[in-house]
């Protein structure tokens, strides 16, 4: 059972940066995916896939998976690129 710590990213989609300061501990896929005979859908019996957790700092998330005797993979934060542009930028 291993699990990955990361930092919530904003989407392109998104201007604001509500949610972004949470980190989620996930869990890895333990076993594949197989397509349903019925209803041809991907499912598997691994239930530990649809397990989010959420923690306010990477140290709580990797002291909840110390207790717990998980392993996991603490992903780094990318640093932020901002672009700086402006509009009369557009019609050069």
């Amino acid at each position: 059972m291993t699990a990955r710590i990361y930092q919530i990213q904003k989407n392109a989609m998104q201007s604001g940066k509500a949610l972004t300061h949470k980190w989620v501990l996930e869990f890895a896929q333990a076993e594949a995916k197989t397509p349903d005979p019925l209803t041809g859908w991907a499912g598997s019996g691994d239930t530990l896939q649809q397990v989010k957790l959420n923690f306010p700092s990477p140290e709580a998330a990797i002291a909840y998976a110390d207790k717990n005797g998980i392993a996991y993979t603490l992903i780094p934060t990318p640093p932020k690129t901002l672009k700086i542009q402006a509009y009369a930028d557009n019609f050069r």
